[in-house]
């Protein structure tokens, strides 16, 4: 179990500080929740404690895995479908498994097929939401600003 203070990574949503953990009633159910409070968008966050880990919530990576993941990010492609809806169906895959590799690696790929033939509606949502998840991370373990996590994240993909 979390507390107050520590930061975690709720896939499909990025990273945040626990800043509070409530007990509330919803649809008649009582639960206690983690109030995550992300730094991309000032967003709040509920998440129920008794399903935490199933959802896949971690701890935010240590810093000295941050080279590991800009390296990830400056390394070749990895070759994915050209049926764009397969390789939608794939890169979200791997944005649910919360892995910060993963979640960079889909950044990598869908940055750069997007440099060379532009992507479809559905995977310049995905393209957004994956990169908003991999800087607030990238912001926790850096203790860098926005704009600086998303200038690492352009520069480090050439």
């Amino acid at each position: 179990m979390f507390i107050v203070g520590d930061k975690i990574v709720y896939p499909m949503h990025g990273a945040g500080i626990i800043e509070e953990i409530e007990e509330k009633k919803i649809l008649g159910q009582t639960r206690e929740y983690y109030i995550l409070r992300v730094p991309c968008g000032d967003m709040k966050i509920m998440i129920p404690i008794d399903c935490s880990d199933d959802i896949g919530v971690r701890p935010i990576i240590p810093s000295s895995r941050l080279p590991e993941v800009l390296e990830l990010l400056s390394s070749e492609s990895t070759e994915m479908s050209s049926n764009w809806n397969r390789r939608y169906r794939e890169n979200m895959e791997l944005l649910k498994t919360g892995d910060i590799c993963k979640v960079a690696e889909v950044v990598r790929n869908l940055i750069r097929t997007d440099r060379t033939k532009k992507l479809s509606t559905g995977e310049k949502k995905m393209l957004t939401n994956a990169k908003q998840i991999l800087i607030s991370e990238l912001i926790l373990v850096g203790k860098m600003t926005y704009e600086e996590a998303d200038r690492i994240i352009e520069t480090s993909i050439e």
